[in-house]
């Protein structure tokens, strides 16, 4: 039965080491799934994807996506993260739940769907590389080798509920600038002492536009850095501020916004992490719905801001396990898992 062999091949990733940049052995082992199942595939740097047998470029393709790497256990870790015991109903190992479960069974649903006689739209599989980094051969990186992608259900823990807007990321880097100078003498110029103001004037900023289901957008003063010596007024006071943005700015907005607002420098790190957002009347969503789904926005990011089409996250497991110690996911939440996505594409494939 799939859903076994589903359950066996996470078996199999837990045990081979898959930080971000290192996935070649867990690309190795989905490609002989593939292989197993006499499916073709492609295969770019440590992404593995493929299509289904009756492809048709005319019609509209459903992206199902989700990561094979993994981060680093941490030091709290009281099991052997690479040992896939199966113990009291959880299925135990690094990358179990962050993003294995979800992983092997959207490859589990693929594969049920992959020779579907006439389908609505084109199934299109990618088991991908560096999500826990967004790194340049992440999502990201894959998509211009990719077809031309309408839809996309991306594969993480959601308890499989239906999460139809994800926040967006923009770090920022500001500078207050100032005069440095021995501690001994006058010095009106210190930038230290303009610390408050630009405090004051971050928690003073302000975004109208408030999402139903993502809430405000959400602005953290998370650093401050200054000085190397007691004697010296430094130079500059280095700031770091993490903004998670809601489906009705883009990061440009946020970037001019917080220019204008903030009396010091300030530039983004990077504009690429945007929000994500799938129209509640959309077939996939009234599917989920119809099969007694609730619907969420969900505050963490994923490669979903690598996309620019309606996206759906939804996946088996409880994303607050993620990056805990002694990862586990439930063997039911799989099974569940792949059963539920079998029906959600039933009636509209």
């Amino acid at each position: 039965m799939i859903t076994q062999k589903a359950i066996q091949l996470l078996q199999d990733l837990i045990q081979i080491e898959s930080f971000s940049k290192k996935e070649d052995k867990t690309a190795d082992r989905i490609e002989a799934w593939f292989t197993t199942h006499k499916i073709p595939f492609q295969r770019q740097n440590n992404n593995v994807w493929a299509t289904n047998q009756q492809f048709n470029p005319e019609l509209p393709t459903l992206l199902l996506n989700s990561h094979h790497d993994t981060v680093q256990p941490n030091q709290a870790y009281t099991r052997d993260p690479f040992s896939p015991d199966i113990i009291d109903g959880k299925l135990y190992g690094l990358g179990s739940n962050d993003a294995g479960g979800a992983l092997v069974s959207l490859i589990a649903l693929f594969t049920h769907y992959y020779a579907h006689p006439n389908p609505n739209f084109n199934l299109l599989m990618a088991a991908t590389s560096e999500e826990e980094i967004a790194g340049k051969n992440s999502l990201s990186g894959l998509l211009p080798s990719l077809p031309k992608i309408n839809f996309a259900i991306v594969g993480e823990p959601t308890l499989m509920d239906l999460a139809i807007a994800e926040k967006g990321l923009v770090v920022f880097e500001a500078t207050i600038k100032g005069t440095p100078s021995h501690a001994a003498h006058p010095n009106t110029d210190n930038p230290l002492m303009k610390i408050p103001e630009v405090i004051q004037a971050i928690k003073s900023i302000q975004f109208d536009k408030i999402s139903p289901v993502l809430g405000h957008v959400k602005v953290t003063l998370t650093q401050i850095e200054a000085g190397s010596q007691h004697n010296v007024v430094p130079s500059e006071v280095k700031l770091v501020i993490d903004v998670r943005v809601n489906e009705f700015y883009t990061n440009i907005e946020i970037e001019q916004h917080l220019k204008a607002a903030l009396p010091c420098e300030v530039s983004a790190r990077s504009l690429r992490l945007k929000s994500s957002s799938i129209d509640i009347d959309h077939p996939l969503v009234k599917a989920g719905i119809a099969l007694g789904k609730k619907t969420y926005g969900s505050p963490t990011l994923s490669d979903q801001a690598a996309l620019n089409c309606p996206s759906l996250k939804l996946g088996p497991g409880d994303s607050t396990r993620s990056h805990s110690a002694d990862e586990y996911i439930y063997v039911n939440e799989i099974e569940e898992g792949i059963a539920f996505y079998i029906a959600l594409l039933k009636n509209i494939l």
